[in-house]
């Protein structure tokens, strides 16, 4: 009886992991499928987005989870405009290889009109489901009473304008400093067919 009991209770468990796994398998199908649209999954995002504020300005709550998702978001966005190697650290890296002469140096030795493509710490794709997912689950919390904690939204609104303002300063800086454009798609130059 007991054998009976252990092999019913391992074929569902097989049962529900071949249901998780197809699961899986679709959401990872839709996710490769959506990957050329970047305007529609964008798209998307922002309708989820705007649902989400007027849950908030209707039910005149949850500010903090708004405020929460704005940190959140805001970081995701620095991580998108950020280089993956920091060119502060690859100096450094470059000045302790030069010190160190038994180690390989960084090729090229100097050359400061190289093209380097830019390589986000953050790429697109990424940025966008973890947006969309930052945004879906606010849009959830927003339902539990628990999570409504009372605050002053206008502080609040202001402190986040305030640390947007200061850290895109601060980036667009990092930018002029060691000059790099994160948006080269808008840089780059067209040529028209001759006639």
């Amino acid at each position: 009886m007991m054998d009976d009991s252990s092999q019913s209770t391992q074929a569902l468990s097989t049962r529900a992991a071949g249901m998780v796994g197809g699961l899986q398998v679709r959401y990872q199908s839709l996710l490769d499928k959506s990957t050329p649209h970047t305007g529609a999954r964008w798209g998307l995002t922002g309708l989820f987005f705007l649902a989400f504020l007027c849950r908030i300005i209707f039910a005149q709550g949850w500010f903090i989870i708004c405020y929460a998702l704005g940190i959140y978001l805001l970081n995701l966005f620095l991580a998108f405009l950020t280089p993956k190697i920091d060119p502060e650290m690859a100096e450094e890296i470059e000045e302790a290889e030069a010190a160190n002469e038994s180690g390989p140096g960084l090729l090229p030795v100097k050359n400061d009109d190289e093209f380097r493509p830019f390589i986000r710490r953050l790429p697109e794709f990424k940025f966008w489901l973890n947006a969309t997912k930052a945004v879906l689950l606010s849009f959830v919390c927003s339902f539990f009473e628990f999570l409504n904690i009372p605050v002053y939204w206008p502080i609040l609104l202001f402190y986040w304008f305030f640390l947007f303002a200061i850290t895109m300063r601060r980036q667009i800086e990092h930018m002029i400093k060691y000059r790099y454009l994160p948006f080269t798609n808008f840089g780059k130059r067209r040529y028209n067919r001759g006639n």
